[in-house]
């Protein structure tokens, strides 16, 4: 069985060209859908072959005639001119075709094999510990995975701020993984963030392109402390630590946050009217009765998607302070602020307003029959 014979599989249906072995025991049979497939060599039988590819046997070189191959002591024609004999040419070994098959050199590359379903990207860093035993004191190896039908020509690097310094560059082929580095833990802060790019293709076939990525991800140093971080999966037979770089054809993204931009983001003064809002809940007064805000989150925000609690609450005293100042001249006016009952933090902030900032104003709980625990009733003075 060679290259380029036609089989038939043994014990099911279909067949198709060899294209290559592995082992000793298995051939790859390339079907009509251009995949290649590997079946034990005893499960085929060769139907058709191709004998273009059958290895020429190398014509042996001729013996040497006697009289050329050699010169006699004895004929005085092969002499020295001080008489002396020539010396004797030993005839050269004629090389065996068993020897000229071992030195030949091995020319055939075979095609990776594909996986069905494999045609979307899903690229992988791996990072496994040399020796778990001793985690403390061992060195680290990074691997870049490529668990597709794609090749991937890619560079891997370290960034620093807006610039980035190459770790290793090269082609990975498909369904296989590649070594990019070894490194300790003292190089642990240079890979704190670490980006990947890559383009995707296939050799001698048509393939659906695919975009080229950059992706950048951070890396926890302290997980390279922990024992339990490293744990099993399909690529490596040692415990690793898995980073998501590309799944199912999409980028995994990280959100990076410098301090520049952190200090920037609190500073800024907060813009409330920006924010998705209801208008403040107020009831129009009864006859001689107290004008009534609701300042329950539901009835003041169309939604709270996004803000933490304190955002929440700075836009409720917000809405408490324009009141205020609204109806600060009109003397006798009565306002009940609902904020119901809860665990007191909007309750215990109004107060603290109106002890520092509306010091003439009177308050006292609003009444219990109409409005609970859970209301303010502040009177204008």
């Amino acid at each position: 069985m060679k290259i380029g014979d036609k089989v038939r599989f043994l014990n099911e249906v279909g067949g198709g060209v060899v294209s290559g072995f592995q082992g000793k025991n298995t051939v790859l049979v390339r079907d009509a859908d251009g995949f290649d497939i590997p079946v034990l060599i005893h499960e085929c039988v060769v139907v058709d072959t191709d004998s273009y590819n059958i290895a020429k046997r190398p014509t042996p070189p001729a013996a040497p005639h006697p009289a050329k191959g050699r010169r006699d002591a004895g004929d005085t024609a092969d002499k020295e001119k001080d008489g002396s004999p020539l010396p004797t040419v030993a005839a050269a070994p004629a090389q065996t075709d068993e020897e000229d098959v071992v030195d030949r050199p091995v020319t055939f590359t075979p095609r990776p094999v594909e996986r069905r379903g494999a045609d979307v990207l899903n690229v992988y860093l791996a990072y496994l510990p040399v020796d778990a035993r001793e985690l403390s004191d061992t060195a680290f190896e990074a691997y870049l995975v490529n668990d597709s039908n794609y090749y991937l020509h890619f560079t891997y690097l370290s960034a620093s701020g807006a610039g980035r310094q190459l770790r290793a560059e090269g082609t990975v082929e498909p369904n296989t993984k590649v070594f990019l580095e070894e490194f300790r833990r003292d190089a642990l802060p240079e890979l704190e963030r670490v980006a990947v790019q890559f383009v995707a293709f296939k050799r001698d076939r048509l393939f659906q392109p695919k975009p080229a990525f950059d992706v950048e991800l951070r890396l926890d140093g302290t997980k390279f402390y922990k024992l339990h971080t490293f744990g099993e999966t399909d690529f490596f037979d040692e415990p690793a630590l898995l980073c998501d770089v590309v799944r199912n054809d999409r980028a995994v993204r990280s959100v990076f946050v410098d301090a520049e931009s952190l200090q920037e983001a609190m500073l800024k003064p907060k813009d409330f009217p920006t924010r998705p809002v209801k208008s403040p809940a107020r009831k129009a007064p009864k006859a001689d009765g107290p004008l009534e805000v609701d300042l329950h989150a539901a009835e003041v925000l169309e939604t709270t998607a996004g803000m933490s609690n304190k955002d929440i609450l700075d836009y409720q005293l917000d809405i408490f302070r324009r009141t205020m100042d609204e109806h600060l001249k009109e003397r006798g006016k009565r306002i009940v602020f609902i904020h119901g009952k809860g665990d007191g933090v909007l309750r215990q902030a109004l107060l603290r307003e109106l002890r520092t900032k509306y010091k003439s104003c009177q308050s006292q709980d609003a009444s219990f029959r109409e409005y609970g625990f859970g209301a303010t009733m502040v009177t204008i003075r």
